[in-house]
């Protein structure tokens, strides 16, 4: 069933989501070669306790408060003091805060360091296409609409494998509401784009193939052909005659 939410509940999705977005803006340019995946981690705990809100995740009992998935990890990566961030490496960063009982949503994947050019290009694709389906998610679409604007970027114009086994959502009264927002049309539930609607859009690109496998910790999604993966993700909120992006962040570093 499709929550739709209220003046209300929009404000303090709101209010978690601009939280969300200052955490991005102080973790980022923090990330460096030579930490471990469990020091990110621990940014974001320090932080989401600073504001006094709790790490979405715990909801679900995942082991970390950030998802950080590495290079060939798509999502879902476990923070590790034995995984160390090097120089060149994409480092997806998947976070959500509850507070106060509503729920932020955002991703954004940090080029560290000298990254090769053919993957600032996957990282520049992904973001087009997360630009590209936001746009489509305005009253009176659907959420095809939102997943042909997404595939036709990443494959259409670019050959990139869009992961169609995981996908968006919404969000704001607990972390996975509905409708599922897939980033490849492939027919399902397909319902009208209307008011009150808060969604978290979140493109994951693979620079090879589309398939993925699961790790054996159970949680963690690689690409099966151990190519690259980037993900990047908002949550936007549906008026009557706009949407607003909540998490937006704005100009974040290229690259720690």
């Amino acid at each position: 069933m499709i929550r739709l939410k209220n003046d209300k509940e929009i404000a303090g999705i709101r209010e978690s989501c601009h939280a969300l977005a200052d955490l991005f803006r102080e973790v980022i340019p923090q990330v460096k070669p030579g930490m471990s995946t469990k020091d990110i981690d621990d940014l974001v705990v320090a932080f989401i306790k600073k504001i006094g809100g709790k790490p979405a995740w715990y909801r679900e009992n995942f082991p970390g408060a950030a998802c950080i998935s590495v290079n060939n990890e798509v999502i879902h990566g476990i923070p590790s003091a034995k995984k160390i961030v090097h120089d060149g490496d994409l480092v997806s960063l998947d976070i959500g805060i509850d507070l106060d009982g509503y729920i932020s949503d955002s991703t954004h994947t940090v080029m560290v360091g000298n990254v090769k050019p053919e993957y600032r290009k996957l990282v520049q694709v992904t973001r087009e296409c997360l630009a590209a389906g936001i746009a489509a998610c305005k009253p009176g679409n659907r959420i095809k609409d939102i997943a042909n604007a997404v595939n036709d970027i990443a494959y259409g114009k670019h050959g990139y494998g869009v992961v169609y086994e995981y996908c968006g959502h919404g969000v704001g009264l607990d972390v996975h509401e509905d409708p599922s927002i897939p980033n490849v049309w492939n027919g399902g539930s397909n319902p009208r784009i209307q008011a009150g609607m808060v969604l978290a859009i979140e493109p994951m690109i693979n620079i090879g193939t589309a398939d993925v496998d699961v790790a054996d910790n159970g949680w963690t999604v690689l690409t099966a052909d151990g190519k690259w993966s980037c993900h990047e993700e908002h949550t936007v909120a549906v008026f009557k005659d706009h949407t607003e992006i909540l998490t937006e962040c704005g100009d974040l570093p290229e690259w720690a």
